[in-house]
């Protein structure tokens, strides 16, 4: 049997097209997202008065269906001194979070970060409006 011979089946067709089923209903995934943020909103940079994910410094939260929580994020500037610590303070507050089962931070570059990823609340607190 072929490849193309598979994908003509309308068995494939329709579990190809069916959308993937999560372990967690909307209503948890909805919760957890909310207690997500709010513990990456209790993590900052010590240069900075405001938390990482109103900088958005946060670009991308995966959970998988076992609760283990990856989290991409970047640094205000690629020499930033704390750049060996900063994603273990973020994993640390996000296993605080009640139903995780695990967290990692990974550094990202790219994007590089610049002003615009901030939200209206910290420019307002910087002073940058």
């Amino acid at each position: 049997m072929t490849d193309d011979n598979i994908q003509e089946r309308d068995a494939f067709r329709e579990a190809w097209d069916e959308p993937q089923k999560s372990a967690l209903s909307q209503g948890e995934l909805d919760k957890l997202t909310d207690d997500l943020i709010e513990a990456l909103k209790t993590v900052y940079d010590p240069e900075i008065p405001v938390d990482i994910y109103e900088l958005g410094l946060i670009y991308k939260v995966d959970v998988s269906d076992d609760r283990d929580v990856l989290v991409e994020m970047t640094l205000t500037a690629p020499g930033c001194p704390v750049a060996g610590e900063m994603p273990g303070w973020v994993e640390t507050a996000v296993e605080k979070v009640p139903g995780v089962r695990s967290a990692k931070a990974n550094l990202v570059f790219d994007p590089p970060w610049d002003a615009s990823k901030m939200s209206d609340e910290a420019k307002l607190a910087l002073n940058m409006f």
